[in-house]
């Protein structure tokens, strides 16, 4: 089957405001804290880490199109138990993102009260949601390109005027593998056209086989164009102290009458993230409870307000850095059972070869393993309680659907 460039092109903005959020405006802080320059070669090991576990995704949602999204895959492939954790680990990292997001957000749109900002994205774009807003092909065009426009200002700006001397420069090529697993959650929207959402046309496997590298190389090239221009402006250890580094580097760059622009952007790209990652945290639930993990009474709108009340609460206690951590830690968790599940599928059209699975599952492990030691530990302990309460859960409705059978039963015996 022939498949146009427009096809391939739409499919592509389709997937770019999942993208393009809180790393590409925040995210290089904190790299930049723990690595320096060395950020820029690690974005190369993350993208490649994002390409092969979104080809694990996109053969998956094709083999089970009905039920969409890594727990389902796995849960078909690998079992209960290894799906229970997946589901965990992928709303450990969903929470978290959320709550990085919106940081991002406050930081940029309301910087005297970052946390109130914050929080009123969340609530803005879950009513959004509950009202039935979705980001097509064509509003996610527009917010591609507005987003896009405004990136490539930063960038021009930050190469146009020679920055000041750094006071000095942070971070080693020792944590370079970390900050490659703390970038990987910037890339993770790739599953916005790889896993559609239920109700939305898949996209065929030829027109994925050109669009996923397409999406994932122009992100990473955004991403590259971005990192090297604010480091070049405000230098390694300005960059890691600042909260709004596009901001920062506009300033520095003598182009302040830009900055209603980058805030605008931050907004517009703030909200297409947070609906993407509220509406994957809420197919996770939703397949929890279809498939009995949980509570089958729980309503949508119950199952999303548990996902914003959860990301409040995140945006409340977690400082940004801490909160892209626990993103990236989840969200590799979540990638690592995924890529498992797709090294054991049985399928002859595959997007791309077997072996991209293999290397997903070994980098997602790698890169998680290397994240600092407080994200790993709040991520690793999300996980074990949240497996744990599914398992509860699922335990409790089976023992009380059993003691309502028992007694069914007993009503029968004794009637006849």
């Amino acid at each position: 089957m022939t498949h146009t460039p427009r096809e391939i092109v739409a499919t592509v903005a389709l997937g770019l405001p999942a993208v393009l959020g809180a790393g590409v405006f925040a995210g290089f802080a904190p790299a930049a804290g723990l690595a320096g320059w060395w950020v820029l070669p690690a974005l190369a090991l993350s993208a490649f880490a994002a390409l092969c576990s979104a080809f694990s995704t996109a053969d998956q949602s094709r083999a089970y199109p009905d039920i969409g999204g890594g727990y389902g895959y796995v849960r078909a492939q690998l079992g209960v138990w290894p799906a229970r954790m997946t589901a965990s680990a992928h709303l450990v990292g969903r929470v978290a993102m959320a709550a990085a997001v919106a940081l991002m957000f406050g930081a940029y749109v309301v910087p005297d009260r970052p946390v109130v900002g914050g929080l009123a994205l969340l609530v803005t774009t879950a009513l959004l949601g509950a009202a039935g807003f979705r980001f097509t092909t064509g509003v996610s065009t527009l917010v591609s390109v507005v987003v896009l426009g405004v990136l490539a200002l930063v960038v021009a700006a930050s190469f146009a005027i020679e920055p000041v001397p750094s006071a000095g420069e942070t971070g080693t090529a020792n944590e370079l593998v970390g900050v490659a697993g703390l970038m990987f959650v910037a890339f993770a929207g790739f599953e916005r056209v790889t896993a559609p959402l239920r109700g939305e046309r898949p996209h065929s496997p030829g027109v994925l086989r050109i669009a996923i590298p397409v999406l994932v190389g122009l992100s990473f090239a955004v991403y590259l164009a971005v990192g090297a221009g604010v480091l070049r402006q405000l230098g390694s250890a300005r960059l890691a102290l600042s909260p709004v580094p596009l901001r920062d580097a506009l300033v520095a760059a003598d182009s302040a009458a830009l900055v209603p622009l980058v805030q605008v952007a931050a907004a517009v790209a703030g909200v297409a993230a947070l609906h993407f990652v509220l509406a994957s945290a809420h197919r996770t639930l939703t397949g929890l409870t279809e498939d009995g993990d949980l509570p089958t009474r729980l309503s949508s709108g119950v199952l999303t307000l548990v996902v914003v009340v959860a990301a409040a609460l995140a945006v409340v206690v977690m400082p940004f850095a801490t909160a892209l951590g626990v993103a990236a830690c989840g969200t590799l968790f979540y990638y690592a059972f995924t890529n498992a599940s797709a090294r054991v599928l049985l399928q002859n059209d595959r997007t791309w070869p077997m072996r991209t699975a293999c290397l997903g599952l070994g980098l997602s492990v790698l890169l998680a393993m290397s994240l600092p030691v407080p994200a790993m530990l709040i991520s690793i302990a999300g996980l074990g309680i949240g497996t744990g309460l599914i398992g509860l859960t699922s335990a409790l409705r089976r023992k009380r659907a059993a003691s309502r059978q028992h007694t069914q039963q007993a009503r029968t015996a004794a009637r006849s």
